[in-house]
């Protein structure tokens, strides 16, 4: 007999007067955005992420079953407000059942009556042969990574000779027809500051949208320095050295990524939008809107978190779909103001980012 375990009473932010819960916290911001990590492994070994001889993986048992994923997304969907649902890893395309719970989660409807936005955060590769069943299954959105267009760079940064296959997986998504295909790239300093121009005319004359990434401290803890960082202010310097920049118009609202419309100063006629993710030096945790679940079904508030809230042994010891909201609400209702990183105090995650899911 499973034995049944005790609920913590967890502070609840007020209900809505249709009884339904929000995923609201003390400071206002309402969390619409859902990020599932399916796996904690990678087919990469990338120098800021992990050790050359990789992590020691989740056994199978600690992570979530597709079942298991599938109720929490709709849970979080049909009683918590989400709306958009993004899959992680660890690299995503490793759980072989991802066509299923993408299946499954683009099948809710969101409480504004909507089908839920579902997207992938990926490194690309296996992409090509999995994209048609992924569209089908209704993925709307795709993240690839790409650090580099130099393929011995790549080597060294990723441990693994695979650039052309990256490649191909954004040619790929840009035929199958995926608006806007996002290209994610991590500028570090002394590895690949000089790709920033290079990465800017690839992706514009793909119409690819391109987003430079702050190095965050989510990896080995020696290779982050705050002192060292590439900033946005650095990475929009060399920007200049090849385009005019002007900034969007639009507001960017909980979007992480500062828009720019980018202008080529030579005569190809370049011209399109790149965002920058200014995490570390101009941080936008006022407007965040994003709740975490981890491969073994940990609730985090933030990627910077260092406590969080689990859900699977709830889940395991018979609690209902009305009594995880509840833990999970109250779980979002006492998110920190901020991640702290400028903190004197700062203390990086327990887990590095493969286990908590970009």
């Amino acid at each position: 007999m499973t034995k049944r375990l005790l609920l913590p009473t967890p502070t609840l932010p007020p209900a809505r007067i249709d009884g339904a819960r929000q995923l609201i916290d003390t400071h206002g911001r309402v969390a619409r955005d859902l990020r599932v990590s399916l796996t904690d492994r990678c087919n990469l070994r990338c120098t800021y992420c992990m050790p050359a001889e990789g992590l020691d993986w989740l056994p199978t048992e600690l992570s979530l079953s597709d079942e298991e994923v599938i109720r929490l997304i709709t849970i979080a969907v049909t009683r918590l407000g989400i709306r958009q649902v993004r899959f992680t890893g660890g690299e995503p395309l490793l759980r072989k059942s991802l066509e299923k719970i993408v299946a499954a989660t683009s099948s809710l409807r969101t409480d504004e009556g909507g089908n839920v936005a579902t997207a992938l955060t990926t490194n690309g590769l296996g992409l090509p042969r999995r994209l048609p069943g992924l569209r089908g299954a209704g993925l709307d959105r795709v993240n690839i990574s790409l650090d580099t267009l130099d393929r011995e760079r790549y080597a060294r940064l990723t441990r693994r000779d695979r650039l052309p296959d990256v490649l191909e997986a954004i040619d790929a998504a840009l035929a199958a027809g995926m608006h806007p295909v996002k290209v994610n790239s991590v500028i570090m300093p002394g590895v690949n500051e000089e790709d920033v121009v290079p990465l800017a005319e690839y992706c514009l004359e793909k119409g690819a949208e391109l987003r430079f990434i702050e190095q965050m401290p989510l990896g080995p803890r020696e290779k982050w320095k705050r002192e060292d960082m590439v900033t946005a202010e650095q990475i929009l310097a060399r920007l200049r050295t090849g385009f005019h920049l002007t900034p969007a118009e639009e507001p960017r609202g909980a979007a992480p990524a500062a828009l720019w419309h980018a202008r080529g100063v030579d005569k190809r006629g370049l011209n399109g939008r790149i965002g920058v993710i200014a995490s570390v030096s101009s941080p936008f945790c006022g407007d965040c809107d994003r709740t975490r679940l981890t491969t073994d079904g940990a609730i985090r508030t933030c990627l910077f978190s260092r406590s969080e809230t689990s859900l699977r042994e709830l889940i395991r010891s018979g609690a209902d779909d009305g009594e995880l909201a509840a833990v999970w609400a109250g779980a979002m209702w006492g998110k920190l103001p901020g991640h702290g990183i400028d903190d004197p105090g700062f203390l990086q995650p327990q887990r590095p980012m493969s286990a908590i899911g970009g």
